[in-house]
């Protein structure tokens, strides 16, 4: 009731360009119609201007023995000269580059008599008589270029004197950000999903634009800054602009990047415009994307040279927020996946009041963001978002997104009348792992040891309690990989156990050690395997603390993400001592993990090779399929060739069978 009453009371919020009141955004003429037909306005005159000095000025006598030839067609008589024009036998006798047209200087009181007898003695020549001008006329055609290229000058170069430091060439000092206007900002909270914390936190900015009041009563200060950190595709920008949607006011948006150039001194110009700006539409929000190209540490090993100008920039936005009054209502909003290196000076309390972290989705979050883009396009009743949402761990909104619409391309080129599971299922593959190459040619023997690889793989997943459950595995090349296999997790981890990370070295090496058993030699299909053993076992050892010889002690380099500068490449916290002990145990925690894999295939060496031979057959199985083959069922479903065989008999059957059809016909009629 409260909320109710405070909205009914509350006052309107003041336009963007009210008359009489707060001034909008200066006009620019660059990028306006206006200017373009002054420009052409201009052009046109100057062609006509030009087009007066290109008629060949002639004497008097040579203008008499050209008439007295007859190589002229027709004279122009005025007070002040003669305008007149060659005919064909003029135009032969002259140069090809000189003009048609001639001009000769005309004094009625010397020869206007003689002219009068030649015009006599001539009627084939044409006499024109002008049309008297008047004095207003004369002015205009005197003066008309002349104010249209002083106009263009001021419009083009004298105005944008006034743009500051920069602002000389063309307005470089004037902010290049975009405005949105509140009829334009149609983004509010029901498209924004799967950050609902961060919906939360920023709930306070968006009662304030609409109630500033409401916060005063008590001596509240709403924060001036917020910062919005999280890795690529999460919402950051989306849900600035939900903000503003739901605030109803204007937003300005504009990127840290458009602040330099090459002038110095701009970048600072533009920041003070773009407050101004602001400040003139308030209540609104400011909204910097990607504010660490502007926003980095200052200092030694961070600027430096061609840094100044940068330096200057961030300088600007500084004194900018914390020379906000109490009464403006302005809010900045700044986005950045880097918030580790931005400036101290920048995210303290009173330029930046408060971080709002945007992480990836989890698995409640994903299931919403499937739903909210997949009211967009038409889904099948039985499409499964849920078992998508648990497919999908660590993919981010715009990853979601994506398989979204990879679905929807990939069900109307199969012609669909909606989109399905599987074209989900193959969506999500594709923007992971990359196109399936079905076409691609694969030596048998290389298929073979595919097979056995990715059987060894699935074997030690399905066997292993602490492993994720399986999802499905495949033998058909998908971007770099010759065959996959995939997991379906249960949950979203937070924390790694030992037993978990042992399962999963386990797994790594399941593909290699069955390579090494039943081909008699190994091949570089493990290679992202060994890699992705490599990196878990050295956080066990050197971050998590999972070593019993190395103890309790964290000795990951983190110098370049927590320290105030930079540490050089190579650079260790160690000693060489430290650095073999972290090696060995690095070593033995992954022979302890090959190891015991190497007993599970051991003990389970015929049911690797029946999940190989089902591989080679169907090329891709579900986790049904592999759990009924660990059980020892057989597989009885028609392989992808059976069906495409079934497929073209229908289409072109043999002539014994259509003599059999045939004759079916006749006995039933």
């Amino acid at each position: 009731m409260a909320d109710n009453k405070a909205r009914k009371n509350k006052k309107p919020l003041p336009p963007i360009n009210p008359k009489g009141g707060k001034k909008g955004p200066a006009l620019t003429y660059r990028n306006s119609p206006f200017s373009w037909i002054l420009i052409a306005v201009t052009l046109m005159a100057l062609f006509m201007f030009l087009r007066k000095q290109t008629n060949d000025t002639i004497g008097w006598n040579d203008f008499t023995a050209y008439f007295k030839n007859g190589q002229v067609e027709s004279i122009e008589i005025s007070d002040m000269s003669i305008k007149g024009k060659f005919n064909q036998a003029g135009i032969e006798s002259r140069d090809s580059d000189q003009p048609n047209t001639f001009t000769v200087d005309y004094k009625s009181d010397v020869v206007g008599e003689q002219l009068g007898e030649m015009l006599k003695n001539s009627p084939e020549v044409k006499v024109v008589m002008p049309q008297a001008k008047t004095w207003i006329m004369n002015l205009i055609s005197m003066f008309l270029p002349i104010i249209i290229l002083v106009g263009l000058f001021y419009f083009l170069f004298a105005r944008n004197l006034k743009g500051g430091a920069g602002g000389m060439l063309m307005s470089f000092g004037r902010s290049k950000h975009r405005l949105h206007g509140k009829d334009k900002m149609k983004v509010t909270f029901k498209d924004v999903a799967g950050i609902e914390e961060a919906k939360d936190e920023v709930t306070e900015l968006i009662e304030f634009l609409r109630n500033p009041k409401k916060f005063q009563r008590l001596g509240g200060r709403i924060p001036r800054g917020v910062l919005l950190v999280g890795p690529p595709g999460c919402g950051k920008t989306l849900l600035a602009k939900a903000i503003a949607g739901e605030a109803d006011v204007p937003f300005f948006s504009i990127s840290g990047s458009d602040f330099v150039e090459m002038f110095v001194g701009v970048g600072a110009s533009r920041v003070r415009d773009l407050f101004k700006q602001a400040k003139d539409n308030s209540p609104c929000i400011i909204f910097l994307d990607e504010i660490d190209a502007i926003g980095r540490k200052r200092g030694a090993g961070f600027a430096g040279g061609g840094h100044d100008e940068r330096e200057q920039t961030l300088n600007a936005i500084l004194v900018e927020m914390d020379g906000f009054d109490t009464n403006d209502q302005v809010i900045v909003i700044a986005a950045t996946n880097r918030g580790d290196i931005l400036d101290h000076a920048l995210t303290r309390p009173g330029r930046f009041d408060r971080q709002v972290v945007v992480p990836l989705p989890d698995l409640k979050g994903r299931l919403e963001i499937l739903q909210v883009h997949a009211r967009k396009v038409k889904m099948a009743t039985d499409a499964d978002f849920e078992k998508l949402a648990r497919g999908t761990p660590m993919f981010s909104g715009a990853d979601l997104a994506a398989i979204i619409n990879e679905a929807a391309l990939a069900a109307t080129m199969m012609n669909k009348d909606s989109i399905e599971t599987a074209d989900l299922e193959e969506a999500r593959d594709k923007v992971r792992w990359g196109r399936a190459k079905k076409s691609r040619v694969v030596d048998v023997n290389e298929k073979e040891i595919t097979a056995y690889h990715e059987a060894g793989h699935t074997l030690v997943q399905c066997l292993l309690k602490e492993a994720d459950p399986l999802h499905k595995v495949s033998i058909i090349p998908r971007g770099p990989m010759g065959g996959a296999t995939f997991a379906l997790p249960e949950k979203d981890r937070t924390i790694f156990t030992r037993k978990y990370c042992m399962a999963l070295l386990q797994v790594c090496f399941g593909g290699r050690i069955s390579e090494e058993m039943f081909c008699d030699d190994i091949s570089s299909g493990a290679q992202a395997d060994i890699m992705q053993a490599t990196r878990i076992a050295r956080q066990m050892v050197v971050t998590w603390g999972m070593s019993d010889k190395l103890g309790l002690i964290s000795y990951e380099n983190d110098s370049g993400m927590n320290n105030e500068y930079y540490v050089m490449p190579g650079e260790k916290d160690y000693s060489e001592k430290t650095a073999e002990l972290i090696d060995g145990e690095i070593k033995r925690i992954i022979d302890e993990a090959y190891a015991r894999a190497t007993e599970i295939i051991k003990e389970n060496k015929d049911t690797l090779e029946r999940i190989e031979k089902a591989l080679l057959k169907y090329e891709t199985l579900s986790a049904e399929d592999v759990k009924r083959i660990v059980d020892g069922e057989e597989l009885a479903r028609p392989t992808v060739a059976d069906l495409i065989a079934a497929e073209q008999a229908k289409e072109h059957p043999k002539p014994e069978e259509k003599e059999q059809a045939k004759g079916n016909k006749e006995q039933q009629s």
